[in-house]
């Protein structure tokens, strides 16, 4: 199993053990970061003495750690992984992340296996394959709706946890089905190395040759946020709420982790007397120093996607850069400086904070503010003095509306301590017959106890010793225990120095940790169905990211009669889809046969055409499935990337697929 029916699982990123650390320091159920190698992000990699470092501190509150070894793998490349596997596991990480069926057919440690949003799950038939195959935690594609999410989670066990991204930068492609990278420059977005072509600007031209949008990111979505949306998502059967972001700093883990934490704790306060009472899947209480506000951070503003259904708004079309907010209006501009009035009289701007502002081609102008000086406070008018020359700020004018995209104050304090997290306990004191005892009970149930060989010394005022006594045994702030009540079984007031309850306090403090770290049950490995059960499909197009031999026997055994090799293989030589996208460019441009937007009459009369992608030298096709309401960006891979293939070939032959396997009549 993996979380219980109705636990909430809060799933935040790291880039590092310091900032996965703060992730549970801020609330973090659990948190997912890179391994040594193969891990999705190609620079996020970490070594295994600061994993280790990073499980015994989620540990201590029964948050739990998952690596992420979620590569396709080359055959020369999957004992590597599997020693990677059984290096996690003997430093205590509770789960892999993994995209390559390859490693199902490996010698893998008894270590809980959840599947990868590279494995693209949209259906409760793919889902419901991977758990009989088994994976614990399946985490489900963006682009579902609640409706969606509900349907797959009827065909799940309770002890399969649903997953699903709640916040941060979305991919537009489905994931795992992104090959443009690859395509252009022999990287790939399926072994951890993504040139993000989708935030590019683009040429968009029509099937006649004429320009429809010029210079706009068409490929560049705002940011998730499921704020409003996490009362719905619980009710459609997620249980495991994941927060994007492996790249991201210290500051964005801290304030999104605190945000969601707050979401989820209110939900489960709600619902504490409901037919289904839900409960956080990890221990302790977590408060904050800050109000955590997701607008602080980098975005692109914010979408909820497609979790309601297609909107219109769910593109950064304009740039791929963080407006942030609109904050005043230029009053003058100067030689070396301009001034705003601030919207907000009160709002305070600081050296180093950012400004930004559309130029008349809505392109995003940043401002770093060398020195900000507040000339009238009444008014709210600030001259600001920017690190780079006024004139180099194309159209910085009297009247332009400006954002600030970084805030100093803001940054400086999500540096310092900003949580507390604290698991709950009950301490009891007793008399013994040669001194007295100390027992600690927590929250969820584990016991610690002490004892001290103490001569047992009337207090010569009572009251007072009482309240020494509870004073001195209350004294838990250095730990990360919090005491709810303290009762004192003796018979009568003692007198005890402060050493010897502090000493009792501590032993018995070392005696409760010890029994949590003891009694910390590992998340079991899910056994896969026998005999296996068949794959929804029974041919495979390079679509499915087989890309090592034992992802192809992984097939075979689950009754899959053609296998083609992954797109990284490079055998699909003329033009493919090398992106598949629930996003529609001609439906954001008021241009989809469907609905025939804004246009009134002509309903029906607009075809489907292709589109074209232009960027430089570089040219993709747009072409729209309007049955599921798909587009794909077509395209072939780059001769160059085909040359420098063949030279790699000859220094260092790739075992896996050398020819395409012959294909195999259906049974």
């Amino acid at each position: 199993m993996s979380l219980l029916p109705h636990q909430l699982e809060l799933l935040s990123p790291a880039r590092n053990a310091e900032i996965g650390i703060e992730a549970v320091n801020h609330g973090a159920d659990a948190v997912y970061i890179g391994g040594p190698g193969f891990g999705a992000r190609a620079t996020a990699g970490n070594e295994t003495r600061d994993l280790e470092r990073l499980v015994q501190h989620a540990h201590r509150f029964g948050s739990r750690i998952f690596i992420t070894l979620n590569t396709i793998l080359r055959d020369d490349e999957l004992e590597g992984a599997r020693k990677m596997a059984w290096d996690m596991y003997h430093i205590g990480a509770d789960a892999l992340i993994i995209q390559d069926m390859g490693l199902l057919e490996l010698d893998l440690p008894p270590i809980q296996l959840h599947a990868s949003t590279q494995n693209d799950i949209r259906t409760p038939e793919k889902a419901k394959f991977l758990q009989d195959a088994g994976l614990s935690q399946i985490v489900l594609a963006r682009e579902l709706d609640l409706k969606q999410i509900k349907a797959v989670h009827n065909v799940l066990d309770p002890h399969t946890t649903i997953e699903y991204f709640i916040h941060g930068a979305l991919c537009v492609a489905y994931s795992g089905q992104c090959y443009i990278t690859h395509a252009h420059t022999g990287r790939s977005a399926n072994r951890g190395d993504c040139n993000q072509a989708c935030r590019l600007p683009y040429e968009v031209m029509d099937d006649k040759g004429r320009i429809i949008a010029h210079e706009k990111h068409v490929l560049s979505m705002k940011d998730n946020n499921q704020t409003d949306n996490m009362r719905a998502l619980v009710d459609a059967g997620v249980r495991s709420f994941k927060i994007e972001g492996r790249y991201k700093d210290m500051g964005y883990v801290k304030n999104i982790t605190a945000h969601y934490r707050k979401i989820l704790d209110e939900i489960i306060e709600e619902r504490e007397f409901s037919d289904m009472p839900l409960a956080r899947s990890s221990s302790g209480t977590t408060t904050f120093t800050f109000t955590p506000d997701p607008d602080q951070n980098f975005n692109r503003e914010f979408t909820d996607y497609f979790v309601n259904g297609r909107k219109d708004d769910i593109g950064a079309f304009d740039t791929p850069k963080t407006p942030g907010r609109a904050v005043g209006w230029v009053t003058q501009v100067g030689d070396k400086w301009f001034e705003f009035e601030s919207h907000d009289k009160a709002a305070v701007f600081n050296n180093g904070d950012g400004l930004c502002y559309y130029d008349l081609q809505k392109e995003l102008v940043g401002v770093h503010i060398n020195r900000a000086e507040s000339v009238h406070s009444k008014k709210g008018i600030w001259r600001v003095f920017p690190k780079d020359p006024i004139a180099g700020f194309k159209d910085l004018r009297k009247g332009l509306e400006v954002n600030r995209n970084r805030d100093m104050n803001w940054v400086r304090m999500l540096d310092k301590k900003s949580s507390d997290r604290r698991i709950g306990l009950w301490a009891e004191f007793r008399e013994t017959a040669d001194g007295f005892a100390l027992t600690l009970t927590d929250e969820d149930g584990w016991v610690g106890q002490a004892t001290i060989a103490q001569e047992h010394q009337a207090a010569t005022d009572a009251s007072k010793a009482e309240a020494t006594l509870r004073e001195q045994l209350g004294r838990f702030g250095a730990s990360i225990f919090a005491v709810h009540d303290i009762s004192l079984s003796i018979t009568q007031p003692w007198f005890v120095p402060a050493s010897a309850l502090n000493q009792l306090r501590r032993d018995a403090l070392q005696a409760l940790e010890a029994a949590r770290t003891a009694g910390l049950v590992r998340l079991p490995r899910a056994k896969p169905v026998e005999p296996p059960v068949p794959f929804p499909e029974d041919t495979l197009s390079y679509l499915a990211n087989v890309y090592n031999q034992k992802a192809h026997d992984f097939y075979v055994k689950h009754g899959v009669k053609v296998i083609d090799a992954a797109y990284e293989s490079k055998e699909e030589l003329g033009e493919v889809s090398l992106m598949i996208t629930k996003h529609c460019v001609r439906y954001s441009m008021s241009l989809c046969p469907k609905q025939a937007k804004g246009v009134i009459g002509v309903k029906g009369t607009i075809k489907a055409e292709p589109l074209q992608l232009i960027n430089g030298k570089e040219k993709l096709t747009l072409r729209f499935d309007c049955k599921p309401c798909e587009m794909h960006v077509v395209g072939k891979m780059k001769s160059s990337v085909l040359n420098q293939h063949a030279k790699e070939m000859q220094e260092f032959p790739m075992q896996f697929y050398r020819t395409r396997p012959a294909p195999q009549a259906k049974a």
